[in-house]
């Protein structure tokens, strides 16, 4: 497949990537391994929208409801993200990616957070692709702390009541630095956003796969874009008549 006209390029592409458990199932194989063939899918769409020219990519990458899954699975699913970020550090650099990074810090084993300030903080100086991972993240937890933050501001009298707006609450989110998606994408063929960017998405386009994570290539992420392309954008107007 070729790759789709620049000027249509959604900015913010964001991936509930889902799947790899049922993927490993299905080959009678451990669901880590799974995960690890995730890994791969990770770089190599990293690398396709890099080339597209998109501007966020953000990837849910664990959420705070996946501590409740085995020990064994998160501890395994830990070790990969420390792995690959300390691996792929230098390509990352190299390639002129950011890494940003939104959810909650609080309970992130150490030697994670350390793997992931290291990344970012070797990566913020780099003006390409930002690779934004949505981890130990859920969008309900991260309305409630945005509420918190503006009570507080009012609280102090910095804020007055009437005066709070959409912007207001869209600066006390964890995503305050970035465009809202244009785009979401989720694979494994469930049809919802599991607490992914609930304010955020409001106006995205939606596109849903029946492949798992793992099968999802590069040919499938084209193929979403162009899907997008061929969407209009109304934002509760009309549609636009053309003479």
């Amino acid at each position: 497949m070729k790759s789709p006209k620049s000027k249509e390029i959604p900015q913010h592409v964001a991936v509930i990537m889902d799947g790899n458990g049922r993927w490993a199932k299905q080959r009678h194989l451990p669901r880590t391994q799974g995960h690890m063939e995730g890994v791969k899918r990770v770089e190599e769409i990293i690398e396709t929208a890099h080339d597209l020219g998109i501007k966020v990519l953000t990837l849910f990458t664990f959420s705070t409801e996946n501590w409740n899954r085995p020990k064994d699975e998160v501890s395994v699913l830990m070790n990969i993200l420390v792995s690959v970020l300390n691996r792929k550090l230098a390509k990352l650099k190299k390639a002129n990616i950011r890494l940003s990074m939104i959810g909650k810090r609080e309970g992130i084993p150490n030697k994670v957070l350390d793997a992931l300030d290291q990344a970012m903080k070797e990566t913020r100086s780099n003006t390409g692709l930002i690779m934004n991972l949505a981890f130990n993240y859920g969008s309900r937890i991260e309305i409630i702390d945005a509420i918190k933050e503006i009570a507080q501001a009012v609280q102090r009298g910095n804020l007055d009541i009437r005066n709070i707006t959409e912007d207001t609450v869209g600066e006390a989110l964890y995503t305050k630095d970035l465009p809202d998606p244009d785009l979401l994408i989720r694979t494994s063929g469930e049809q919802r956003i599991s607490n992914f960017l609930l304010w955020q998405l409001s106006y995205a386009e939606f596109y849903f796969t029946e492949k798992f994570w793992p099968d999802f290539r590069k040919e499938d992420f084209l193929e979403a874009i162009e899907e997008y392309q061929h969407r209009e954008r109304r934002y509760g107007k009309t549609e636009v008549k053309t003479q």
